[in-house]
Formats: C-alpha cells, sequence, structure tokens
C-alpha cells in the first residue's frame, strides 16, 4: 500500500484535503503544520483512515542551543504524540538544527536530550516515532554516519533529501522505519513526482520490500500523487 501526505494539499484546509486523498488511499500521513495543524484528533477521527502524523517542524527545533525552546519544541511534539496515541498512528519528527558550525556538538547534544524525553513520552502513550534525515545546513542527521546519534530511535528515511546530499545508497543499507517518496535532479528540495528525477527508485523499493514498510509519497500536488502511484507500480 502507498500513503499519501497532505503535504500536496497543504494549501487546503484539512478536511478538504482528507477527502481528496481518502478517494485514493486509506493511508495518510498528516503533516501537522500550516492549515493541517492539529488541535486535537477529532478531525482524524471522523474517517475510516490509517494515519501518521508528521509533526510540527516549521517552528520547533528539538536541538536549540536555547533551552526553553529546545523544552518548548519538545512539548509541542510530546502533544502531537498524545493526538497520534488516539488515532494508533506512528509520528515522523525532524532532529533540529543548529545556527554556527561552532554550536554543532551542543546542539547535538541537546537533541540527545530531547530524544531521550521524547522516547519517554512515547512510551507512556503507546506511541512508535522516527527521525527523519535531513538535506539543509546546520540540520543534524544528514548522512549515514550520523545515525548512532539516534539511538533507539527509528530511521524515516526522506530519499529525496537523501539524494540531494548523493548517499541514498548508503542510508539503503539500514534499517528503515519509514519511507518519504518523492524525486529530485539531486540538486533542490523540489518534491517532485517519482520517476521524473534522478532517484533510483528500483533501489528503493527493494529497501522497501526489505523493511516490510508502506511508504509515503510526499510530492507537490495530488496529481504528482496519483502520477508517482502510477511508476512505483512498475517496481
Amino acid at each position: 500500500m502507498y500513503g499519501i501526505s497532505t503535504y500536496a494539499l497543504y494549501d487546503l484546509p484539512l478536511p478538504e484535503a482528507l477527502d481528496q486523498i481518502a478517494a485514493l488511499t486509506s493511508y495518510v500521513e498528516v503533516m501537522d503544520d500550516g492549515l493541517h495543524f492539529l488541535e486535537d484528533a477529532e478531525p482524524l477521527l471522523s474517517y475510516d483512515l490509517r494515519y501518521t502524523l508528521h509533526a510540527p517542524s516549521r517552528s520547533v527545533n528539538i536541538a536549540s542551543t536555547l533551552e526553553p525552546i529546545r523544552r518548548a519544541s519538545v512539548e509541542v511534539i510530546t502533544d502531537c504524540f498524545s493526538i497520534a496515541g488516539e488515532v494508533d498512528a506512528d509520528v515522523v519528527i525532524h532532529p533540529g538544527y543548529f545556527a554556527w558550525e561552532a554550536d554543532r556538538a551542543r546542539a547535538r547534544r541537546q537533541f540527545e536530550q530531547s530524544l531521550a524525553e521524547l522516547s519517554e513520552a512515547a512510551r507512556e502513550r503507546s506511541v512508535r516515532y522516527a527521525v527523519e534525515n535531513m538535506a539543509w545546513e546546520f540540520f543534524l542527521l544528514q548522512t549515514p554516519d550520523e545515525l548512532p546519534i539516534l539511538g533507539d530511535a527509528g530511521l524515516v528515511l526522506d530519499v529525496g533529501h537523501a539524494n540531494i546530499r548523493g548517499c541514498l545508497p548508503e542510508f539503503l543499507d539500514h534499517s528503515i522505519a519509514h519511507f518519504h517518496l518523492h524525486d529530485n535532479d539531486g540538486s533542490a528540495d523540489t518534491h517532485s513526482p517519482v520517476g521524473t528525477g534522478t532517484v533510483d527508485f528500483a533501489a528503493v523499493m527493494d529497501a522497501v520490500r526489505k523493511n516490510g514498510v508502506d511508504p509515503i509519497i510526499e510530492v507537490r500536488g495530488i496529481k504528482g500523487a496519483v502520477e508517482s502511484i502510477k511508476r512505483l507500480e512498475e517496481f
């Protein structure tokens, strides 16, 4: 089964986005940000769907070297865990970032502290979560050599991000809890439909099968999501 992220319809209210996606698949990843930010589980309980939640990421930083911001970011994601527990959803989180290269080591320590707190919160709510690899300057977890930082947390492999960083084959050799599928030409995070860039989806789909994971299509526009499903079915 292929899931679709509400990122495809981020400019529509969440109910309208869910209506469109539900006509294509019964598995949805809700981008818990912007118009799709969840105050509670009610908007999701109205549908007979399987969910993953992508925790808020645009305004949080669990690796912040400013402790009040780190704590508040953990609190925001913990609220997402609570909603996820109500709808039996796994949760995707971002690893956070640092503003200055000199802050990298401290940001890593802050991230590790946040993971410890989030792991406890997830256990209390019987929720599973995993951390997504990044592609942008100053973010943590861009390459496979950083995976030990995750400890017991799982990996969300964003194949587009890994393609930009030029390390997709190395990531595919690791255990992967969740997949984000989209394409690009290796230079920018365009979230293009599958098959329109340089991502090696034959290798990706081998890894999807090996890990026994239903992947999420995370492309711009619902038309791109439909095109991506058609291309993926070729594998």
